[in-house]
Parts: structure tokens; sequence; C-alpha cells
């Protein structure tokens, strides 16, 4: 097997280029959605959130790889990449004034205490879901060694045959190109039943027809992201219960290990985070790291949970700064732990906070006032 080699900042143009779908979240906080009347809007997508905490948080040069519409709505996402320092390369759509296409909308309340958070989707003629080989210029985008790392999901996968055929094209030009090329699982039930009965297939039929799809794009991965749950149900790995055993215990991840390698000996580091829900509002919180053979586990804390969504590619966001900016394995791990920490204390999908706040936070640093 393989070390995991990462190429130096010095001659590239980007350090992170996630390929994704740009979405808005309306969020109407703690009200349930059929007694609010008012929603704050959050520009968020699983890969475009990994490159807005690069950008933002950490000061590293991302890009992203995406579908625009020319209407107010997409004039709004436009203005929040803009704000976040993050390169856009866009496939631009018309919208046709009445029906689409349109920059999708994901619809997710915040819960409170014992009242979990609801999600639910209108993805309806999503302009993600057209992109498809070709629909970007890969040879240009990653030529002389652009791109340090690459990025994409199963999220994005999910939304239709082309989308996932598109991010094997990209990884083949990342991978011809010296990027490390990573993906997160991001196993989302909803959205493959709904893709699998737009095929014309069964609703049982989808968590197979999702495993086919991702086990091949996976074969072209470097560092996967995912929890045993995304790991047995989008690959179709053999594991431990999932439902039984402790979220907080390592040994199911590292168990798992073997049977990625096995099944993709091209895989060189595999983490996830490590999440005990005791109510909304409280949860458990920790990390783990599989990386050229050698397995790290960060510190465990507890969150007072303000906004949960986006803590997970805030975990992957802070690992990958990590990695790129020649930390150890620990030290990233620890970063990409406390970043995902320090996310979910504050609104929205992606980071609010500072380098400075994630790095003391990772090496023990307290909730102390900063004076």
């Amino acid at each position: 097997m393989s070390e995991l080699k990462i190429l130096p900042e010095a001659g590239t143009k980007h350090d992170l280029l996630a390929l994704g779908a740009i979405i808005t979240r309306l969020d109407p906080g703690i009200i349930p959605f059929k007694e609010a009347d008012s929603y704050s809007l959050h520009v968020a997508g699983g890969e475009y959130n990994v490159a807005k905490n690069i950008s933002s948080c950490f000061g590293m040069r991302s890009a992203v790889a995406t579908a625009m519409v020319d209407y107010p709505i997409g004039q709004r996402i436009e203005a929040d990449i803009r704000r976040a320092g993050v390169t856009p390369y866009y496939k631009r759509f018309a919208h046709d004034g009445v029906r689409g296409p349109n920059m999708a909308i994901v619809w997710s309340d915040r819960g409170q205490g014992v009242r979990a958070p609801v999600v639910f989707y209108n993805r309806s003629d999503e302009a993600a879901q057209r992109l498809k080989p070709g629909s970007f210029d890969w040879d240009a985008i990653f030529s002389k060694g652009n791109v340090r790392w690459f990025h994409s999901g199963g999220i994005f996968s999910s939304l239709s045959p082309t989308t996932s055929e598109l991010v094997i094209e990209a990884m083949e030009a990342a991978k011809k190109s010296g990027a490390v090329v990573s993906f997160d699982l991001n196993y989302r039930a909803k959205l493959w039943a709904a893709a699998a009965a737009e095929r014309g297939l069964l609703s049982s039929q989808a968590e197979d027809e999702a495993a086919r799809t991702l086990r091949k794009i996976v074969s072209y991965v470097d560092v996967l992201v995912g929890n045993e749950e995304d790991l047995q149900k989008g690959l179709g790995l053999k594991g431990q219960d999932v439902e039984t055993t402790s979220k907080l215990d390592p040994s199911a991840f590292f168990a798992m290990i073997s049977s990625v390698t096995k099944d993709f000996p091209n895989i060189k580091a595999v983490a996830t985070t490590l999440r005990e829900v005791h109510s909304t509002n409280r949860h458990t919180w920790g990390a783990v790291l599989w990386l050229d053979g050698k397995s790290y586990v960060s510190p465990v804390c507890e969150l007072d949970v303000f906004d949960r969504v986006g803590g997970g590619d805030g975990f992957a966001s802070g690992l990958f700064y990590g990695l790129m900016s020649g930390k150890s394995p620990d030290e990233s791990l620890r970063l990409g732990w406390a970043h995902g920490a320090m996310l979910t204390t504050t609104l929205g999908d992606t980071s609010m906070v500072s380098a400075d706040q994630v790095e003391a936070f990772a090496k023990g640093g307290s909730a102390r006032i900063q004076r």
C-alpha cells in the first residue's frame, strides 16, 4: 500500500477543488415548520461546505465546480461564494421564469431538547442534476498540477446517473494530475431512494443501486470519509450492527478497515466523526482516522449544540487542512475534531470561527473568555 502524497503548494492554483451541488437551506430555528413565519437562509452543500471552510476559516485557496442558474436565487448564492473567497467554475443554466431549472432548497429546522431536527428536500428540476461528463474542462482546471486536493461526495453522486459519471470523470483527471482525491460517502437514504424510483427501481433496490454506484467511485479515492453506517450501507461492506454498538467506540470503525482496504486497496486514509446524541442540544463528540496503516483517535468532548448541520463537513475540512499543511496525522485529526465541534456552536452549515480558535481548542484550550 502506497502512502498518501500531497503536492507541494508552490506552483499550484488551488489547495482544494470541490465538485458538488450548492443549495439554499431554509432554517426556521427551533420553530416547527408548520408554525414558522420566517426563516434564515444558508448557502450550503456537502461539497461546497468543505471548500468554503478551507477558505474562510483556514485561509487556503479553494474552488468549487458546480451548476449555477441565472436568476435572483443564483445571484444570492454567487454573492456568498465571492464573500467566502472561493473560486467558482460554473456550468450555467437559464431559468425559464416558471418551472426551472432551479437551485435546490433543503428545509431543516434545529429541533430543541428531546425534539429532533427535521430535514426534507425540494430538489425538483435541480440544475445540478443536469451536470454530466463534459460539463467542465478538467484538463484546463487540473493542468500543470494546479490542484492539490480534489473533493466530492455521495450527496452529489446520488442526484442523477450523470452526476456520478461526472464525479468519476473529474477523479480520473485529478489522479492524472497528481492531486489527492477525497470522497465523503454522506449516505442519504432519501436521496438514493428517489434516484432509484426515477430509474423505475423498487425502493428495496435503492441500497444495492447506491452501493454499486459508490463502489465504482471509491475505486478512484485516496481519502475516504464515512462512518460505519456509510461504509455498510453505502459500500455494502459487512460490520457490526450499527444500531447496537456504542457511537463513541472506535473499535467498530477500525474493525471495518480491513474490509475497506481489501475491496479498495487504493484507499490510503479513512476518517469519521463519532457522535453520541443525548438530546438535540447535547452531544458527546469524537473522531477517528486510519492513515497509511496506522490508527488515531481524538479526544472526546461534550458539545452544547446550537446548530448541528455541517459538523461532519467541518471535521473533513479541518482534517484536510491539517494534512495539506504538513501537520502530523494526530494533529490533523485533532484539527478536524476541533473545527467540527466549534462549527456546531454557530448558525449555518459553515464555519464562523477562526483558525486560531480551532488550533487552541485542538491543543486543549478551554472556553474561558478571551481578553
